[in-house]
């Protein structure tokens, strides 16, 4: 029986991070196209926005509400959550297993998709006999390293553009500590899908991470299944008219675009360095500024001194938030200057714009040597440990202005149609990958 002839239900469960929710989102849109009843669960405050921007019958809210007397219901997520929080909202989750258990036996899905930060779902769903599938919403090049450098540490990483020196491995949080005995690694291998799933699907693309996805299906023995990039089509807003109008008076591929995710947030000294990176370079520039909820910083202060007035018209800087896909599709963007998020980079390739890279943490040093090796964007060379002035506007003239940026967009140009081109087939695999489980195969 096809998928086409019986509907099967398929329930969501994403991490409570908005990089993690924002592709499971995008999953959810893509499998309700393909005749799925989608089921999506988190928490009320995640799944608010997405309320108010999807609506069909074939997708169904799920409210995960979390038994914690220490987190009022706003940090029920990642999103501007303290970070001395973070613990207590992961203990939180935990602790709410069993009314999670309540949802599944109520719904009874025919599969359960799960985020990898949640390795407790996969085995309460099997003691329900409901088959799961891990879900890893982050690349394959960064993931494949960390398991790598977690399982086999004295062996040398197959691809040297990711080969990590100790130090490094340490800084960037690659290896998970802790992991030096067997029952630490069978924990790790939780984070696998082991021993539950049968398969493991990635928010990434043949097209851009293949031989990456072939070595992490060698190392975890298990088929790694590529689903296409999950990223949201951009969605109208009365606010997007200001920033298209300022880029539509700039020169095309004159501009970069400055934004480094929504929860990772500079230091005084990096916002120093970035600003005046950014004045020295003479680029014109879109720059969103972000400071943690609850800390009164006034823009003005964060800022160096005179910084505004002398770069005039040549900058725009706003604090909090843009319409990021919106600006970077805008043919007079030439640059992004990225903490290197994985959706970022998704986006970049989407939208065609060469990345320069400003890694800091978690997978972000792995998709910044990807972006290298693949030839749409450079890493800004540090000064020390330290991103310098210096090295941001050099890095900033290389992509935008200088001739080595021009191969680097016709590259990302080149990139982005391969990738599209292939969406579908992916799509179709995973779909064809979940109808065999859901019919017990």
């Amino acid at each position: 029986m096809s998928c086409e002839q019986q509907r099967y239900k398929i329930f969501l469960f994403p991490w409570l991070a908005h990089g993690h929710i924002s592709p499971f989102a995008e999953l959810a849109k893509r499998l309700i196209h393909r005749n799925f009843h989608v089921f999506f669960c988190s928490t009320p405050v995640n799944l608010e926005p997405f309320r108010k921007s999807i609506n069909d019958p074939s997708l169904e809210f799920v409210d995960l509400h979390v038994s914690s007397t220490e987190l009022p219901e706003k940090y029920h997520t990642t999103k501007n959550l303290p970070t001395h929080l973070m613990s207590t909202l992961k203990t939180a989750i935990i602790e709410s297993k069993e009314t999670f258990r309540n949802i599944l036996k109520t719904i009874k899905p025919d599969i359960l998709v799960y985020d990898f930060m949640h390795p407790w779902a996969s085995e309460m769903a099997s003691e329900e006999g409901i088959s799961s599938i891990i879900f890893y919403p982050c690349g394959a090049a960064s993931t494949s390293c960390r398991f790598h450098y977690t399982i086999q540490p004295d062996m040398e990483f197959p691809f040297e553009s990711l080969r990590f020196s100790e130090t490094e491995q340490e800084k960037s949080e690659i290896i998970n500590t802790g992991t030096n005995s067997d029952d630490s690694k069978v924990e790790f291998l939780r984070y696998f899908g082991w021993p539950s799933t049968s398969f493991i699907m990635i928010n990434s693309s043949n097209k851009i991470e293949g031989k990456y996805i072939s070595y992490l299906s060698e190392q975890v023995k298990k088929e790694v299944v590529p689903v296409g990039f999950l990223i949201q089509e951009p969605v109208a807003k009365s606010d997007d008219s200001v920033f298209l109008d300022w880029l539509s008076k700039k020169n095309t591929k004159s501009v970069v675009f400055v934004s480094f995710g929504s929860e990772y947030f500079l230091t005084k000294e990096e916002t120093e360095e970035v600003a005046l990176g950014l004045e020295i370079s003479g680029v014109s520039f879109i720059w969103v500024v972000r400071f943690p909820v609850g800390e009164k910083v006034d823009l003005d202060d964060a800022l160096p001194q005179g910084f505004q007035n002398r770069v005039g018209d040549r900058g725009m800087i706003v604090e909090g938030w843009a319409p990021q896909a919106k600006i970077l599709m805008h043919s007079s963007v030439g640059g992004f200057l990225s903490h290197c998020g994985w959706n970022s980079i998704l986006e970049a390739v989407t939208c065609r714009v060469p990345v320069i890279a400003m890694p800091k943490q978690l997978d972000q040093p792995m998709n910044s040597r990807l972006v290298a090796e693949l030839e749409i964007g450079i890493e800004v060379r540090r000064d020390g440990e330290e991103f310098s002035r210096e090295e941001i506007a050099n890095a900033i003239k290389k992509v935008v202005v200088e001739e080595d940026g021009k191969q680097m967009a016709r590259n990302v140009d080149k990139l982005s149609s391969e990738v599209r081109g292939n969406r579908d087939d992916e799509m179709n695999t995973t779909v064809s990958r979940l109808v065999q489980l859901a019919k017990g195969g």
